[in-house]
């Protein structure tokens, strides 16, 4: 089924085709499906959404099937019902939910932000279907949320300074801000793509209390938890780190190449965290190569 909201909003990359709805156990929520070929999955993080990855998928998807999923983090366009459950946890089932639903097997999985402690949850906890791993600058163990979001967890839990906060967003100038996307991509994000992240949570209470349900459940204690177990996932990983990050340290993804036994590591230059926005050739390059090499 379309989820026309988000054309009709122009949101959506024309790369990334209609968006579809998926009707899960925990919700129902939007992803995009192009091209064809071994399958890779896209998991994006906090209030951002699928066009985080409309670059790397331009230049993927002839070769590759693309499935991008659209999470209920905060700049989504399928709000969850108001009973569901959207803790990491929760979130994480989703993606596996929905691999079990599209009937997508030996996939790769890749994840971003907080879609990489999320594609970590996975792999430790239902990795049936996951063949291969890409980890790109993301949360790892201490640095669940990184510190210059940390703000972000008392956002949570009083809902109306989550209402002030997101107001400035409206203006493009206010993003460009260190606590907004000022240091997680080094360069200017496109206004459609860039309005998609920051507009739904300003606009809607509804993607507001899914994404602090999130927030309130992203901690320290998990992230260490799953980083622990790590080592059971003994398929091939690529840790495809941005040399320039400013949030997430390089140690973090040197310690990961260490967690998973079967392993690299790879810069990607002139990049902040979001490498999809900044440098999405060589992001396509490492992970289109991965896949060739794996499969």
């Amino acid at each position: 089924m379309a989820a026309g909201g988000a054309n009709k909003a122009g949101w959506r990359a024309p790369v990334l085709g209609p968006a579809k709805s998926l009707e899960l156990r925990g919700g129902t929520i939007a992803y995009h499906d192009v091209g064809s070929g071994p399958v890779i999955v896209f998991v994006h993080g906090v209030l951002v959404n699928a066009n985080l990855w409309r670059k790397p998928v331009e230049l993927l998807a002839p070769d590759f099937r693309c499935v991008v999923l659209d999470l209920p983090l905060g700049s989504h366009i399928l709000p969850l019902r108001q009973d569901a459950a959207n803790d990491p946890s929760a979130v994480a089932n989703l993606i596996a939910d929905a691999l079990e639903e599209l009937d997508l097997d030996d996939v790769t999985l890749v994840g971003n932000d907080s879609g990489g402690a999320l594609s970590q949850m996975l792999v430790t906890t239902r990795p049936e279907r996951v063949a291969r791993l890409v980890l790109t600058s993301c949360d790892y163990r201490d640095n669940s949320p990184p510190r210059l979001f940390s703000y972000l967890k008392l956002l949570a839990v009083v809902p109306a300074l989550l209402w002030l906060f997101v107001q400035p967003m409206r203006f493009r100038l206010p993003r460009r801000l260190p606590i907004a996307f000022g240091w997680v991509a080094k360069k200017p994000i496109e206004r459609p793509a860039e309005d998609s992240y920051a507009l739904p949570v300003n606009r809607s209470g509804d993607v507001r209390r899914d994404v602090r349900k999130f927030i309130r459940g992203f901690d320290k204690v998990t992230a260490n938890a799953t980083a622990d177990r790590l080592g059971g996932f003994e398929r091939p990983a690529l840790i495809a780190w941005s040399a320039e990050d400013r949030v997430f340290p390089l140690a973090d993804g040197e310690s990961l190449a260490r967690d998973l036994p079967d392993s690299r590591l790879e810069l990607i230059d002139d990049a902040y965290t979001f490498s999809a926005e900044d440098n999405p050739d060589r992001l396509a390059e490492l992970v289109g190569g991965f896949v060739r090499s794996q499969a």
